[in-house]
């Protein structure tokens, strides 16, 4: 298929508006003569996947990922992505918004059940609704990680085994299986839109790492380790129940992996020689596989817009070259780097405010608009989802609608190289606030704000800054030579924050 221009191709198509039944801006006709309105849109979220976790971002990677490197040969691969937070809850609450999660209620952290009221506010849009408006079907099956509305007793306590009352069917969903937050955390059973698909009537015991899980609930037939199994089968069955529709269809599908419990399947054992971790990634890139096939076996790969990202960095500690580590000990939780290096080169891990906890792995398969085997260095946000589906769909966002949220599509579709977007700001698990600009990185904290010592607090100096483009590792602080940029910087941050929106 020739490469075209998407919003030209659009405009022209104003005048096929409700042609066959379609009541859609552009419609297109597909096999066996049916039309279809705009793209189906697949969005594939790993838990906890490192920038160094995937051959297409790291070619001296040792853990085979064979089907992401070919979504990444078939599209684009942005090597300066970023989450919106080094943590699960806030990048979640940034994908589906458009808006960072640091705006809401929710300053620093994960959330945590029982006690995890839903984030998202009723009155606010997600993309999943506004999806809705242009008749996209719509489904989650994952991890949610935003909150549940569980049900009570008499006593007002949480009773996991009532219906839920507010969960993704709230929020733009029309369908809804997977697990409230991640995989560590209880109640440990799936969720099938407002129920619990067993109830809970066991007690996991807790295991220490690889295995990690706490101590909770548990329904009698929940096994860890088939969970991506079985998220990856409904995953595949909503695409098969999905595509032969004249609606198009939007599948998010955040897994549960390889965020703790790292437990593979017993196939993939020992698959890799990167012991479990490496093991349980091989096993993230096999689920990828399977949609991609399940998109061609139902003749849509050519109409589907397939993302792939994470939610943030990963966990894995960088250990020293005469130091044992993972691939010696299965539950040392670190690898040398001579074995491997989830986040590449990059400073830090998951949770901190450094490039390693937030950086990630972002690529885009658009067959006939995004151009196959490309890679672009724009500094982009997971906020910006949301606004690239707005132009996508025609949708007028309004202000107050994904604040955070700036287009992508003319990166894809190949007309620009870069956006005009703000400076884009990232956010640590203690709440320590950074903004880049460029080449420029200036950090709002004494330290990491998350897991590399020392820590530091929010807004407590000295701050940092660094040329991302001359010193990608973060090694060296510029700010005393440049402190005309610090300032600017900083006022910047400052704009951001007050304004209510990035502008």
């Amino acid at each position: 298929m020739e490469r075209r221009n998407f919003l030209q191709n659009l405009m022209l198509s104003l005048g096929a508006a409700g042609v066959g039944g379609c009541s859609a801006p552009q419609c297109k006709t597909l096999s066996g003569g049916r039309q279809k309105s705009l793209p189906n849109i697949v969005f594939i979220l790993a838990d906890d996947m490192g920038y160094g976790d995937v051959q297409a971002y790291n070619p001296q990677s040792k853990i085979p990922t064979p089907n992401l490197n070919l979504l990444a040969q078939q599209g684009i691969c942005f090597t300066d992505a970023h989450s919106g937070s080094a943590v699960c809850t806030p990048t979640r609450y940034g994908l589906l918004t458009g808006r960072y999660c640091w705006r809401s209620r929710l300053k620093s952290g994960v959330l945590f059940p029982p006690n995890d009221e839903p984030l998202i506010d009723d009155d606010r849009l997600t993309v999943a609704g506004m999806l809705k408006k242009y008749n996209y079907n719509t489904a989650c099956i994952g991890k949610w990680h935003l909150g549940i509305g569980w049900g009570r007793d008499a006593q007002g306590k949480v009773d996991f085994n009532k219906p839920i009352n507010h969960g993704p069917t709230d929020v733009g969903f029309d369908e809804y299986f997977g697990v409230a937050a991640s995989l560590d955390m209880i109640p440990y059973t799936f969720l099938h839109n407002h129920k619990l698909a067993q109830p809970v009537t066991e007690t996991q015991p807790r295991l220490n790492f690889p295995k990690y899980v706490r101590q909770g609930p548990k329904a009698k037939d929940f096994d860890p380790g088939k969970v991506l199994d079985t998220l990856t089968g409904k995953a595949v069955d909503y695409i098969e129940r999905s595509a032969p529709k004249s609606e198009p269809f939007f599948l998010y599908f955040p897994l549960t992996a390889p965020h703790k419990p790292v437990w593979p399947e017993d196939r993939f054992k020992n698959s890799t020689k990167q012991g479990p971790y490496g093991d349980f990634v091989h096993q993230v890139d096999w689920s990828v596989g399977q949609v991609m096939k399940a998109l061609d076996k139902m003749g849509v790969a050519d109409d589907t817009l397939v993302v792939y990202s994470s939610d943030n960095g990963s966990y894995m500690f960088r250990k020293k070259e005469n130091e044992p580590d993972h691939v010696d000990k299965p539950e040392i939780q670190g690898f040398k780097p001579s074995n491997h290096r989830p986040n590449g080169r990059l400073r830090g891990t998951k949770a901190d405010i450094w490039e390693a906890g937030h950086r990630i792995p972002f690529i885009v398969r658009w067959p006939g608009v995004a151009q196959a085997d490309t890679r672009n260095d724009s500094t982009i946000c997971l906020t910006d989802f949301f606004a690239t589906c707005s132009e996508i769909t025609g949708y007028a966002k309004p202000s107050n609608v994904g604040e955070d949220s700036f287009s992508l599509l003319p990166i894809i579709e190949g007309s620009a190289k870069d956006i005009d977007r703000p400076p884009v700001i990232h956010h640590s698990v203690n709440g320590t606030f950074a903004l880049r600009d460029g080449r420029w990185k200036m950090v709002f904290s004494n330290g990491s704000g998350g897991r590399e010592k020392p820590r530091g607090k929010p807004f407590q100096k000295p701050y940092t800054l660094f040329d991302l483009k001359n010193d990608p590792t973060e090694s060296t602080d510029v700010i005393a030579q440049y402190p005309a940029i610090a300032q600017r910087l900083e006022k910047k941050l400052k704009a951001i924050m007050d304004n209510g929106g990035s502008k």
